[in-house]
């Protein structure tokens, strides 16, 4: 089952590639890494974040580089960028289960949800 993401591009309309991602476990308020990744053409990591043997039940974060995706695409941003990094904290109930964090962006508005 495990963990995964896919990030969309909503201003160019197409898979976030080359956009930086890190995956964090929560322990209350301090955040331990726990792997980086660069999101290959179709936006999405080449394995799992966590397999379904890593996945344990708790809180996570993902931290999406908004602003160097960006630029990295020639886009002239305002100083201070809106978007920076975009951080997303979600909870993992039931380890059987997959867990799909999709992220739709672009330089002024990100949303997500839970995917399959």
């Amino acid at each position: 089952m495990g963990l995964s993401t896919h990030v969309l591009d909503t201003m160019h309309g197409c898979p976030a590639a080359g956009m930086e991602v890190a995956l964090y476990e929560m322990h209350g308020k301090a955040a331990s890494l726990l792997k980086r990744v660069v999101l290959n053409q179709d936006g999405r990591s080449a394995a799992p974040l966590l397999d379904d043997v890593s996945l344990r039940c708790g809180t996570y974060r993902l931290r999406f580089n908004v602003a160097g995706y960006f630029a990295a695409r020639g886009v002239v941003l305002p100083q201070p960028n809106f978007l920076d990094q975009v951080n997303l904290d979600f909870g993992v109930a039931h380890a059987d289960q997959h867990y799909h964090v999709p992220l739709l962006v672009s330089p002024w508005s990100y949303a997500t949800y839970r995917g399959s």
